[in-house]
């Protein structure tokens, strides 16, 4: 008896090492990715047109990055963010390229975010676009998911997928409000332990359509760009609202970025200047995107940090902040930022890499060099990006030409999985699809 007595006492003081124990301290992730956003599609970027009160809210209760770099183009852009690795490498060069026999990234040949997120005890969903990727959300590590069979614009219509089937609604709803629905449920579901959310917006990609927010009597040829803005940041308000309602906001890390530059004829100016470039370009206006970090009381509030980052890098950063460690051996282009969204100097990039199709270059804070060997000087990026000739070299632009030079040696992006086709391919897919009524 006296031995069972000491046994017993002694199991009562061991540690608890119950999976909320383990996960106790992981944050809540949400990231949320608007489509065709750039600079200055944001007020609190300095927007002289456009108008994000919500999103601005957002912004001075955390970080906002000036310079995150992301790919000129939807697709690539995505599988930069869920691969963590540089395009060469991976095949995701174009919005096409996974298709047809093509290079692009397959998801048994990755090792992606969510899938080691989901092992790191995350639930995992993701909710909106996803089409140019490739296969589905759940080969990819998500456990759930709500998106459409389009490639973007996807607003009124009468179906959209949920977890592989196809959901029939009695009438046409607005894309948008469903993504929402879905996101908003899959938060309160999942409160009571970690979860990873990627909430990848429709708008504000085209065409641009009326929202349920537009005035009844607009004509077909209104210019909807504005209402399309206004109900992207209305949707923000609305998703940091319920995780504030729900007790979360202090557990709960929420990013904000766009997923390329603006688009089309969109682009405005940002104090009277207009961004080179915009959408599809290798200049600073196609892949120069917003990237707003807040989670209270661990970034700092109205902060602005003027890092290079890549999109990439929110791969390792997840992982640093899920506890996860990301496999051995296997090759990743990804740097954490979690020292700065926790207000400290980490370790800063020194260089940026953005690719797409057949094109690439590399940036620092000064300069940048592309496949051709051109230099640019970056002094007064966004608006300007000045060409200097190897004769007209200074000491600057010499030492700058040559450490971009060795940067791109050593990565060889021409030796990787490159193919120029599919950059601008944003055509629907056909596919099946087993069909469930609402």
């Amino acid at each position: 008896m006296k031995r069972i007595l000491t046994l017993l006492c002694t199991l009562a003081v061991l540690p608890c090492f119950s999976p909320a124990a383990e996960n106790a301290g992981k944050p809540n992730i949400i990231f949320i990715l608007a489509d065709d956003l750039g600079l200055d599609g944001l007020s609190c970027y300095g927007s002289d047109v456009r108008k994000t009160p919500n999103i601005d809210k957002l912004a001075a209760s955390g970080t906002r990055f000036e310079q995150c770099y992301s790919a000129p183009l939807c697709g690539p852009s995505r599988c930069v963010l869920m691969t963590g690795r540089y395009a060469f490498r991976t095949g995701g060069i174009g919005n096409g390229s996974w298709r047809n026999g093509g290079p692009g990234a397959k998801s048994a040949d990755e090792q992606p975010m969510a899938r080691l997120l989901k092992q790191a005890g995350y639930s995992t969903g993701e909710s909106g676009k996803w089409r140019q990727v490739g296969e589905t959300p759940r080969d990819w590590g998500f456990d759930e998911y709500c998106t459409d069979p389009t490639a973007g614009g996807w607003y009124w219509k009468d179906s959209y997928e949920k977890n592989g089937e196809t959901v029939t609604t009695p009438k046409e709803e607005y894309n948008p409000d469903i993504i929402q629905a879905f996101s908003l449920d899959f938060i309160n579901r999942h409160k009571e332990h970690p979860f990873f959310l990627y909430y990848s917006m429709h708008l504000v990609h085209g065409p641009i359509l009326r929202t349920p927010d537009s005035a009844a009597d607009a004509g077909k040829d209104t210019d909807f760009y504005n209402d399309n803005i206004a109900y992207m940041d209305k949707q923000v308000g609305a998703l940091v609202a319920e995780v504030d309602k729900l007790g979360l906001r202090e557990k709960t890390l929420i990013i904000f970025s766009g997923d390329n530059g603006t688009a089309l004829n969109h682009p405005r100016t940002i104090g009277g200047r207009m961004i080179n470039g915009k959408k599809a370009s290798m200049q600073e206006g196609g892949s120069r995107v917003p990237l707003i970090a807040s989670w209270p009381g661990v970034t700092p509030a109205g902060k602005v940090n003027k890092d290079l980052i890549n999109f990439t890098d929110m791969h390792a950063t997840f992982l640093e902040l899920a506890g996860a460690k990301a496999p051995e051996g296997f090759k990743f282009d990804s740097v954490s930022i979690a020292p700065q969204l926790r207000g400290e100097k980490g370790a800063p990039r020194e260089w940026v890499y953005v690719q797409l199709g057949a094109r690439w270059y590399v940036r620092n804070q000064g300069w940048k060099l592309n496949e051709k060997g051109e230099l640019f000087d970056m002094s007064d990026a966004p608006f300007v990006e000045k060409p200097v000739e190897a004769a007209a070299d200074t000491e600057a632009s010499k030492a700058a030409r040559t450490r971009l030079t060795a940067v791109l040696a050593e990565l060889n992006p021409a030796a990787g999985k490159n193919d120029p086709s599919g950059e601008k391919d944003e055509k629907p897919r056909k596919k099946k699809k087993k069909k469930m009524q609402k």
